[in-house]
């Protein structure tokens, strides 16, 4: 089975830069660049996204949820010329990540409308980057996805740019449409490395029994590498990551090609070649795996091992130095024991261990050892107690420890006293391992997974030994939760839906609406990546492993305790968090909001509550009625504001000053 990757996969120019002044970003944040934002999804990858929301940096889809001097970051897709405008108008930082090749669209569609050219652009109407291209046409510009579109086209004076992504094909038989109007200008912008993505997934499809397409489910450009893959290979498969792959379907093919899009990582790209791999020697453990290993095993031997064993021989000892021992076997040849085929401890020396006249008993590895001598091991002997434990580890699946002493095609030898064995790499750590430098030289606990002493051959796992470790820890602290407990976590990540925080070993889901009493946004709102909270077990699933939990149940309910700090006729401090029509509710604490009708604004005719008041204002208010019952605050701005003195009420005031 071979696993070929296509020639130009993985991050684009436009991604990696754009990641790149992510990165800097992030590291100058201590410079008071205030909260990071990105304008929408940096890339269309979840697996990225995440690693940036733990980073701090969440993607905003409108200015309203900045702060003035806050961090926003444009993404490759790039923005319209009136994003530039309001970001200045919302005090905003901006970090330019605009693809360069974008950015020269900009210009190039700018130009033409003031030239007076109708700008076509050839792409999907919903696609960013599209939207983005238009709004540097003051809006007059044309998105056409397709021949009955460049059909409906009436206006003369085209001026024709593509979207970076698209196919080539598509893109011709729609301006071969367009140029049978008057005067067709036409710029073909599709990326030189979109075009070269695609040609090289073409190709590596056309001889590939199997292609993998990697990518985000939102990626325009990875949606049409699957679409140019399936045409081209019957099986082809889209994959977001390594979870995705169709490993049975896998395990079938010999000629396996991938091909990945712009914004897929190359860490992705290594962990589906490492799982795909993974299956393949599962599945032929006993076959292409197996013939492999003997041949390594069988080499290893060659370079560890003397090729040949004999009987095992008693002898008298005659003579010792610290270089070897010498046997009478009672025959016309002596035998020979050199230092290395006995066991020593530490600095002890031959002479200091054994004695001439002592008996000692031996196994035969030469007849001959080129001397006219009898070459002998005591090692040898012993290797037969070892091979013992390891069968009997085998066979109880018990633990043995080994150490790694050097890294071989597919994996590495590891020895167990005088016994040798093969970890394959994939059974090296319970993550993925490219290299084994940090491992050489370590004694690890393994399992062995199978032997064959006539061969003396053994294969170690020291993956099964973690995974084995693993679940009875999760084992033991599933035991010792119960539901209601309130136990201590650390928040470890984020999504769009709540916090996962870890309680002790288990990752616990923290759903948003459990996180406060009032409505959040996002959780990063009320919490911190590594903030320590005590959270409340609400429900346990053993069968799936999840565990919910919840942070606001540690306060109470603010309702039920309305009565201890809040009265009719008291004027609160509160923060105005939605604007209806008929008035606007005002947040007294997170999950209290009370509501000032249109009429309780001022003291004046209020038409539109909006020229008053704005979201995110601090005002004082007077409490004018509390219902329990349907949990319903009224509450007075004017109350708390002097009344007008009205032009008559002044007169009356002037008159009586004048009669006195």
């Amino acid at each position: 089975m071979t696993i070929t990757v296509a020639e130009h996969s993985g991050f684009c120019f436009g991604v990696r830069e754009a990641l790149r002044k992510t990165e800097e970003t992030i590291d100058k944040k201590k410079d008071n660049l205030g909260k990071i934002f990105t304008f929408g999804p940096l890339i269309h990858n979840d697996s990225v996204i995440e690693e940036l929301a733990q980073k701090g940096v969440v993607a905003i889809f409108d200015f309203s949820e900045t702060k003035p001097g806050d961090t926003v970051i444009i993404r490759s897709h790039g923005e319209t010329e009136q994003f530039y405008e309001e970001a200045k108008k919302f005090q905003i930082n901006l970090v330019d990540a605009t693809c360069p090749f974008v950015k020269k669209i900009h210009e190039l569609v700018k130009e033409a409308t003031k030239q007076g050219y109708q700008v076509i652009i050839v792409g999907d109407p919903n696609h960013a980057e599209v939207k983005g291209i238009k709004g540097w046409t003051q809006d007059r510009g044309i998105v056409v996805s397709s021949i009955e579109e460049a059909k409906m086209v009436t206006a003369d004076s085209l001026f024709v740019v593509a979207q970076t992504t698209i196919r080539q094909s598509y893109f011709d038989e729609i301006v071969s449409e367009l140029q049978n109007k008057n005067k067709v200008l036409v710029k073909n912008t599709i990326c030189n490395a979109t075009q070269d993505r695609q040609k090289s997934c073409m190709e590596l499809a056309k001889k590939s029994d199997m292609m993998i397409v990697i990518g985000g489910k939102n990626s325009s450009n990875s949606k049409k590498l699957y679409e140019i893959a399936k045409k081209n290979c019957e099986k082809s498969y889209f994959v977001q990551n390594k979870k995705d792959l169709p490993l049975k379907e896998v395990t079938k093919c010999n000629k396996i090609g991938i091909a990945a899009g712009a914004s897929s990582p190359e860490r992705i790209i290594k962990e589906v070649i490492a799982a795909m791999s993974e299956a393949i020697a599962n599945k032929e453990l006993h076959e292409e795996e197996m013939n492999g290993m003997d041949a390594l095993m069988d080499e290893i031997e060659k370079s560890l091992r003397l090729p040949s064993r004999g009987e095992v021989v008693t002898g008298e000892i005659v003579h010792v130095t610290n270089r070897y021992i010498v046997v009478n076997l009672g025959c016309k040849k002596d035998g020979i024991i050199p230092k290395e085929e006995l066991t020593l401890d530490g600095d002890e020396e031959l002479t200091d261990l054994f004695q001439e006249g002592d008996e000692i008993q031996a196994k035969v590895i030469k007849t001959d050892d080129g001397d006219g001598n009898i070459l002998l091991s005591k090692k040898k002997l012993e290797v037969n107690e070892h091979w013992d434990e390891i069968n009997e580890a085998l066979e109880n699946k018990s633990v043995v420890n080994a150490k790694i002493v050097k890294e071989v095609k597919g994996g590495v030898i590891a020895v167990y006293k005088e016994v040798s064995g093969f970890i394959p790499m994939s059974q090296l750590s319970d993550r993925f391992v490219e290299k084994a430098d940090e491992f050489i030289g370590k004694v690890l606990p393994v399992k062995v997974s199978r032997v064959d002493q006539r061969r003396n051959k053994a294969v170690f796992s020291h993956k099964a030994y973690l995974s084995e470790e693993k679940a009875k820890k999760v084992a033991e602290i599933w035991e010792g939760l119960n539901v209601g407990d309130i136990v201590e976590g650390t928040v470890m990540r984020f999504t769009d839906y709540g916090a996962f925080v870890d309680i002790g070993g288990l990752d616990g889901l923290l759903h948003i609406s459990e996180i406060s009493w009032g409505k959040l946004k996002h959780p990063q709102e009320a919490l911190e990546i590594g903030q320590k909270v005590n959270v409340k077990i609400l429900s346990m699933n053993t069968e799936k492993g999840k565990i919910s939990l919840g942070l606001k149940q540690n306060q109470p309910e603010p309702w039920s305790i309305i009565d201890e700090k809040y009265q009719v006729g008291q004027v609160i401090k509160g923060k105005v968090v939605q604007i209806k029509d008929y008035g606007a509710f005002v947040e007294l604490e997170p999950g209290l909001d009370g509501l000032v009708h249109i009429s309780e604004v001022a003291y004046k005719r209020v038409t539109n509550i909006a020229d008053e008041i704005s979201v995110g204002q601090e005002v004082d208010a007077k409490i004018l009625e509390i219902d329990k019952e349907r949990k319903r605050i009224s509450l007075s701005i004017k109350e708390t504001l002097e009344p007008p003195i009205f032009e008559e009420n002044a007169e009356e005031a002037e008159a009586v000053s004048e009669e006195e």
